[in-house]
């Protein structure tokens, strides 16, 4: 018996002493810790997912523009990008818990806003201000997030971990979008909002009685904002592998930020059908979703990081590229799944590989710098993509868009990406 299960076995008392959180002994759904942080999550995606078919629609029915929906994407973009500059600054300095609840009571307010105003009358300048101060609170509250798992979990099983948040929360995004365009058709757009900014407050609540793990390394100096922006793209820049990742994901960024817009407006416009069945395309989608969570671990495992990233890139431009074509609903909404199964598969394998190569003193900043840089053109893609697709149709532009996809996996085979053998 080792000292640690001797420990384990018997404490003062005759009791065992309750297990430190992410003790590796337990099964992840056994940890109290991780737990309740799985469930805020998965209730906070739930009604989120409203407000990813929720806000389009609002704009859509005042409006009836694609280009107008494609530019309220663009704002909230360009405001996660400017956050991610600070974000990971933020994120290293301060208790991250409380962090985290705090920008969940924020988007609380913001968000429970919406609907108030709008029993007045549609109010679409609202929108432009508050879906920016949101997206800039979720960058925070994400690289806070990325963080937080790594002190639940531990190094060793980041993947699985990650791997079944995404997967629940795809399960919530299934019913999410499902019920959001059911409420739209039912009550109205608005009434959706609500929904998601509730879900904020139970997120609070939850993450209130959250342990975390002390954090390990040094403690982090206090320098200037560029400084820090810097220090973290240092890192990026001399680990070889992130360093092709974060060039080739700014491009594929800037071709899909704007695919929920794109579809949506394709089933509206193109193929004249109601709020509903965007709903239920969605939730279909988010079966992808939870499909490509479920897999990414063992895949991984299987194939090594390198070509379960390429693979999955490679089939989300082949997806994408059919969206603009497909005449009907179910045809949309397969092509929608496979989009997103294989986008979650190469966003948690990239996301996990980050947390475990990283210091921990340096993870805040180098997720912040990773995604400010990748996504800091995705917002004038969103724009482009929506109002080319408005002007010229949505087939031709799903078609470039996907083929673009597909050229960036190619382009990954050359770089040491797809050498990467690392697997978790």
């Amino acid at each position: 018996m080792t000292h640690e299960e001797a420990r384990r076995e018997k404490a003062p008392g005759g009791r065992r002493p309750p297990a430190p959180p992410g003790d590796p002994a337990r099964p992840l759904w056994r940890q109290r810790d991780f737990g309740i942080f799985w469930v805020a999550q998965t209730l906070s995606v739930l009604g989120d997912s409203f407000a990813l078919i929720a806000l389009p629609l609002l704009v859509l029915q005042a409006t009836g523009s694609l280009a107008r929906m494609g530019l309220l994407t663009a704002v909230g973009g360009a405001a996660a990008v400017l956050a991610a500059v600070f974000a990971g600054t933020v994120v290293d300095r301060v208790d991250r818990r409380r962090l985290l609840i705090i920008c969940d009571l924020v988007r609380l307010v913001l968000y429970g806003l919406v609907p108030l105003v709008w029993l007045f009358g549609p109010r679409i300048w609202l929108l432009y201000v508050v879906l920016p101060l949101c997206e800039a609170l979720g960058m925070l509250f994400a690289v806070g997030y990325v963080t937080v798992v790594r002190g639940l979990v531990g190094t060793d099983r980041l993947t699985e971990a990650n791997g079944r948040l995404n997967a629940t929360a795809a399960a919530a995004g299934v019913l999410g979008p499902l019920c959001a365009g059911l409420v739209a058709a039912w009550s109205g757009p608005a009434t959706a909002v609500g929904v998601d900014a509730a879900s904020f407050g139970v997120s609070a609540a939850c993450l209130a009685f959250v342990r975390l793990r002390e954090r390990t390394g040094e403690p982090t100096e206090r320098s200037g904002l560029w400084r820090d922006l810097r220090t973290g793209m240092s890192f990026l820049y001399g680990h070889p592998v992130l360093r092709s990742l974060t060039a080739l994901l700014f491009v594929f960024s800037f071709l899909t930020l704007g695919l929920n817009d794109l579809v949506i407006y394709h089933l509206k416009h193109d193929l004249g059908h109601d709020d509903g069945t965007v709903g239920v395309v969605m939730a279909v989608g988010a079966l992808g979703t939870i499909t490509g969570a479920l897999l990414v671990a063992r895949v991984r495992r299987g194939l090594g990081f390198g070509p379960t990233w390429t693979g999955a890139v490679a089939v989300c431009g082949l997806a994408f590229a059919g969206l603009g074509w497909a005449g009907d609903v179910p045809v949309v909404a397969a092509l929608t799944a496979a989009f997103l199964a294989c986008v979650g598969i190469a966003g948690t394998c990239s996301m996990s590989l980050r947390q475990e190569v990283t210091p921990e003193p340096l993870l805040g900043r180098v997720t912040s710098a990773y995604w400010t840089l990748q996504y800091s053109a995705a917002p004038i893609g969103a724009a482009v993509l929506t109002w080319a697709a408005e002007h010229h149709g949505t087939a031709p532009v799903a078609l470039l868009a996907g083929a673009g996809c597909v050229l960036i996996a190619v382009a990954a085979l050359f770089t040491p990406i797809w050498s990467s053998g690392r697997r978790t």
